[in-house]
């Protein structure tokens, strides 16, 4: 296999086109490497799942490392994030490329996005509270911004969910979610603008260059914020979408 045929088969123009499904990073750099990743696995005989396994562990870690203080848990973070959104941009190329589709590696994919947008806020909660433990305003913040990160991804795959239970066709895609109001296009492009990954890498390089957690115990309280924001204008945008109903 080369780099030519992972990108026409990955890669094609529909999948680089998607904004809902599509993560910003994968738009910006994470397309362009992701090929030389993929081509690595295929060699190595790894299936799609297993890409999407490892996605979900190096996910998870960046979660469990958010919530120790320092530097080197900071840069570990940033690292293991990325490793993340390479593993996800790779399975689906690989899976593809291969033609190795199955409602597993679905299910294991949206799995692993809710875990693991979930555990990095959550770590991100603990971080600002100083110290490991399970109470406090800041583990409270940050447990309530997972929540709302969950739902807002629920509130997408309930369009699948709905579009199917009523006899049409289960997958939609961006013109599914977009309102049909000028304004609430608007609200929800606004919202989709502030992206909790952002918030939460912002919140490790803060900190580890302050080297305090007033940054990040800011940022902390700004993702419970963009998350309620998103969630809400989320939810309302595909209540008035144009092929919800």
């Amino acid at each position: 296999m080369s780099l030519a045929e992972v990108r026409a088969k990955g890669q094609p123009p529909e999948v680089l086109a998607r904004l809902n499904d599509e993560h910003w990073a994968g738009r910006l750099y994470m397309r362009r490497f992701s090929p030389y990743a993929t081509v690595v696995f295929a060699r190595l005989g790894w299936s799609p799942n297993a890409v999407t396994v490892a996605f979900i562990v190096s996910g998870v870690a960046a979660g469990v490392l958010a919530a120790v203080p320092g530097l080197p848990a900071a840069v570990g973070v940033a690292v293991l994030i990325q490793l993340y959104l390479l593993f996800d941009c790779s399975d689906g190329e690989l899976a593809r490329y291969t033609g190795r589709f199955s409602a597993t590696g679905v299910y294991l994919d949206r799995m692993g996005h809710y875990i693991c947008e979930a555990v990095l806020l959550a770590g991100l909660g603990v971080r600002a509270q100083g110290h490991v433990a399970l109470a406090g305003g800041y583990v409270s913040a940050g447990l309530a911004a997972a929540v709302c990160a969950t739902l807002i991804k629920a509130e997408t795959d309930a369009v699948v969910v709905a579009r199917a239970s009523s006899g049409l066709d289960g997958k939609h895609d961006d013109e599914a979610l977009a309102p049909r109001a000028q304004g609430l296009a608007l609200a929800r492009r606004l919202a989709s603008a502030l992206r909790l990954h952002r918030i939460i890498q912002a919140a490790a390089i803060a900190d580890a260059a302050t080297g305090s957690l007033t940054a990040t115990r800011v940022l902390t309280v700004a993702a419970l914020a963009v998350g309620a924001l998103m969630t809400v204008a989320h939810l309302v945008a595909i209540v008035a979408s144009r092929r919800l109903r």
